[in-house]
């Protein structure tokens, strides 16, 4: 299978053709697009990171975003989970906030507080600057009212640039897996990213981010519309160096009114998958909206292939519904769940599956197992090793 693959020589981004081996393990995209598999795939978010004594130990004396940086430790970061656990998927160690790294906003990953902004947004006048900045270093000259066309314009070689760590990870990465299972590439959201740049750092009352909707309606369209474009741009960029799969975590859709999530998230997600699947038709998407329960009319109508669900959703009935539009699902394994005794994992987990599925004797299409929500910190590595083998073991016997 040839890809092609972006690298850097002298400032310039060049494509050349990369021959991958063989995939030895393609349930994952075959539930994908409705077609037979022989057991239930199966990853979980946030599969590669702090609950795995491995990732502490490698961690123990690294920068988190440098680590992100560096293709062969993201690429052996990614591959942790894949060595210990009999997984049906890797997804890249990078992290949603690079996007706004690529517009020159500083972000700190602090300890016990997680990611931090030097400098949030905090005006338009801040935004315009930022814009400026951007358009100079890139020897763009564009007038006022031109300045956001300009940026729009701007978004295939800021991507480029600034994040080939990212794409020559997944490269190396495809190599490294050696066909054992494909390898999810992500992004977040418009909005999601947007509330981290608002806000600063993790938040309760998520006021700065809903603030410049109610304040700043126009220009809140401009970033995230400017945002959507990078994202995408970064999405394909990601096909190229050698993705076989695609998710969108808007990992704060749940923190707007349904009204202002249908205004200021869902048209940046649909712009997303629409403007990849022109260039890319036939890759797999998937969109994580946390806490969107009331959003799967919508998302049922866009061109995304699954919808991954949180734990306060239906299983059963969410599938049933996507798969009336030739759509799948993916979740939805409540994650505190894996604090229970490991036999009471195996029996949560088998419950789950029944109470949405059935007794096994048929295995659902369009369906891809995972957690509701992420991997704590805290979480017991051999409690999510139950979980995977029990996912596996369904409509076995």
């Amino acid at each position: 299978i040839f890809f092609r693959r972006f690298t850097m020589s002298d400032g310039c981004v060049h494509i050349s053709g990369e021959k991958f081996p063989v995939l030895k393990n393609d349930n994952i995209l075959r539930a994908a697009k409705g077609e037979p598999i022989d057991r239930i795939p199966v990853w979980v978010m946030r599969q590669a990171g702090r609950y795995l004594p491995e990732y502490m130990e490698f961690t123990k004396d690294k920068d988190f975003f440098s680590t992100c940086r560096n293709p062969e430790w993201a690429c052996m970061i990614t591959l942790q989970p894949i060595e210990r656990f009999d997984l049906d998927a890797a997804i890249i160690f990078s992290d949603i906030l690079v996007i706004p790294q690529t517009l020159g906003m500083e972000v700190l990953m602090v300890p016990k507080e997680g990611p931090v902004f030097t400098s949030p947004l905090k005006s338009v006048a801040q935004w315009r600057e930022i814009q400026c900045k951007l358009l100079q270093a890139s020897g763009v000259n564009a007038s006022i009212e031109d300045v956001d066309t300009a940026m729009l314009d701007l978004c295939p070689q800021l991507v480029n640039t600034s994040l080939s760590y990212v794409f020559q990870a997944i490269t190396l990465t495809r190599h490294r897996l050696d066909g054992r299972v494909p390898l999810i590439g992500f992004a977040g959201s418009p909005w999601t990213v947007f509330v981290y740049m608002t806000e600063g750092k993790s938040s309760r009352l998520f006021s700065q981010c809903r603030k410049w909707l109610f304040t700043e309606p126009s220009v809140s369209h401009t970033i995230l519309r400017m945002l959507a474009h990078m994202t995408a741009h970064y999405l394909m960029g990601q096909v190229e160096a050698g993705a076989q799969l695609l998710q969108v975590f808007d990992s704060h859709g749940g923190v707007m009114s349904p009204k202002l999530w249908r205004t200021f998230s869902l048209p940046y997600l649909v712009m997303i998958v629409e403007m990849v699947k022109q260039r890319f038709p036939d890759i797999p998407m998937i969109c994580f909206a946390k806490d969107v329960y009331w959003g799967l009319p919508e998302l049922k109508s866009t061109l995304y292939d699954i919808v991954a669900l949180d734990p306060s959703m239906n299983l059963g009935q969410s599938h049933v519904e996507m798969c009336l539009h030739q759509k799948g699902v993916q979740g939805n394994f409540d994650p505190t769940a894996l604090y229970a005794p490991k036999e009471r994992v195996a029996e949560l987990t088998k419950e789950m599956l029944q109470e949405a599925f059935g007794d096994g004797a048929s295995l659902p299409t369009r369906y891809i197992c995972n957690l509701g929500h992420g991997m704590n910190p805290d979480h017991d590595p051999e409690h999510l090793k139950v979980f995977i083998d029990t996912v596996h073991a369904f409509g076995k016997s």
